[in-house]
């Protein structure tokens, strides 16, 4: 089974938008057909965006959200992550890097441009760190 990361933009774009380009993601995710990872602090990080005013939700869909990502995701410890060679300014994209290149091989669908612009050197230590949804062969 494939291991696969996902960064908040993403998981937005999952259960928060239901992007057409990510459902055969999240139907995978559903069919439970990749190890997708998760830690503590990603899904601090997670309900903290969902929180915000922009997103609309209200406390018991934020809820819901947390736990539906929570029941298809494994949660690794924070503590027993290995810290990547690529070192991101933002801590909160760090957490993501942490985590896929503790789960090597891996992969990391990501959109934002401070964690694709280690997709280079990532793919030489087995991680895949792409913005394409169907970078994953499912």
């Amino acid at each position: 089974m494939k291991s696969i990361v996902f960064d908040t933009n993403v998981l937005l774009d999952l259960f928060v938008f239901n992007d057409f380009r990510a459902l055969h993601l999240k139907q995978a995710l559903l069919e439970h057909k990749i190890d997708a990872l998760a830690s503590l602090k990603t899904l601090e990080e997670f309900a903290d965006v969902i929180s915000r005013p922009l997103f609309s939700l209200g406390t018991a869909e934020q809820e819901k959200i947390l736990l539906q990502w929570k029941s298809l995701s494994r949660l690794l410890d924070d503590q027993s992550l290995l810290h990547s060679p690529w070192r991101c300014q933002d801590s909160d994209d760090q957490i993501f890097l942490d985590l896929a290149f503790t789960a090597k091989p891996c992969t990391l669908i990501s959109k934002d441009n401070e964690v694709l612009k280690f997709a280079a050197r990532a793919v030489k230590e087995g991680v895949l760190i792409s913005a394409d949804y169907n970078s994953l062969d499912l």
